[in-house]
């Protein structure tokens, strides 16, 4: 009868010690640098509501949605973490069809500037809806990889990732929305390489590409779009036409120095003659205000995260876990290079945000739920250990 009775007491302490052990694989370093950028969000949106000639506080003000939105992204990265990540794999495809109906849903009633339909308003709050398309889809494709891995020397299971991209690309595009159509083609990119694809085919894939540019240039983009790539390329932009919005950012970045001109006292931001200001290029007002040093510090941080990215994913003895988080590291590096690129005039302007640090609550949320999958990746695959 003692040994029955011991016999629970051992099982409860062996599942105490394997939930111990799980949460302490949790990785805090992930989840500061995440949060230290977040707060250089905040700061951003909150010198910029101050520059409007708003009180920060006020309902409304960038600064308030701003905190808003930080609010629910804690809750849904918590709630992410808890998830199991493997039941992301288990819904693949029915979040492949969300994905799509989510799209398809903005595309009939979402809201935008000069006839687009990029985003959809609901109460108080608008939701752009690709922004959360690219988590889903890098699930998705980490799914299908994953079981794919002994066949990814065949062009035929390469060709299978990229048909797979192609129906929420083409209806981003339609929004239009040609930052995120290539953020989604970035994603492919990455986790292609990543999951040991064929380099022979990667090549000729990447070819077929390359050739497609004029039919695109000639048939897909929009006027506007034309002319911020045209922009981009002529060495003299028309300053008061499409180069006026990169060459006062190229004015604020410069004039920042080294150590900045202070919160709240970028002179571009307070004279109103940076467009976007809180959200395409916030950077810009960031560098003004804070500086180089600033800027810098800004680098570090996306540095350190991304390195806590890829460390899941090796980590990982899921191939799921490892492919995912090439997705996320692809997707944070290739917005942070174009977004900083086109503030600095090396890059077309092609509205992609800068993570973490942009004023938009889809884009925020769509991160915390990748970076609670990744935190989701890191207990499970520990507690699988015991």
């Amino acid at each position: 009868m003692g040994v029955i009775r011991a016999e629970p007491a051992r099982v409860t302490d062996w599942a105490a010690r394997s939930v111990g052990a799980a949460w302490r694989a949790f990785d805090l370093q992930l989840a500061t640098y995440a949060g230290l950028l977040v707060a250089i969000g905040l700061v951003m949106a909150y010198t910029n509501s101050v520059e409007t000639g708003s009180t920060p506080l006020e309902a409304g003000t960038t600064f308030t949605r701003g905190l808003m939105w930080a609010g629910i992204a804690v809750v849904v990265f918590a709630a992410t973490t808890v998830f199991d990540y493997r039941w992301f794999k288990t819904l693949a495809w029915p979040i492949y069809a969300i994905q799509l109906g989510l799209l398809v849903l903005t595309l009939a009633i979402g809201d935008g500037v000069g006839g687009a339909a990029r985003w959809i308003v609901v109460g108080p709050l608008t939701f752009q809806f690709s922004e959360l398309a690219k988590i889903l889809m890098i699930i998705v494709l980490a799914d299908y990889l994953s079981s794919r891995q002994s066949k990814l020397d065949s062009l035929p299971a390469i060709l299978g990732a990229c048909v797979l991209i192609v129906p929420p690309l083409i209806l981003v595009m339609l929004q239009p929305d040609l930052g995120t159509s290539l953020v989604f083609a970035a994603i492919l990119a990455g986790m292609l390489w990543m999951s040991g694809a064929s380099l022979k085919w990667l090549g000729l894939l990447a070819a077929v590409v390359v050739a497609m540019v004029p039919v695109a240039w000639t048939y897909i983009l929009r006027d506007y779009q034309k002319e911020r790539l045209l922009s981009f390329l002529n060495a003299t932009p028309d300053i008061q036409g499409s180069g006026y919005q990169l060459y006062q950012a190229q004015i604020a970045v410069g004039s920042g120095g080294w150590m900045g001109k202070g919160l709240t006292n970028g002179t571009q931001a307070q004279g109103d003659f940076l467009p976007v200001q809180t959200t395409d290029f916030v950077f810009a007002i960031l560098a003004e205000e804070l500086g180089f040093i600033g800027a810098m510090v800004l680098f570090g941080l996306f540095v350190l995260l991304i390195w806590r990215v890829l460390v899941a994913g090796w980590r990982s003895r899921d191939p799921f876990g490892t492919l995912f988080s090439a997705g996320v590291a692809s997707m944070i590096l290739f917005q942070l290079i174009v977004n900083v690129g086109m503030v600095m005039g090396v890059m077309p302007i092609t509205g992609i945000p800068l993570p973490f640090v942009t004023h938009g609550g889809a884009s925020l949320v769509s991160m915390a739920i990748g970076l609670g999958i990744l935190q989701s990746i890191n207990i499970r695959q520990t507690r699988a250990e015991w």
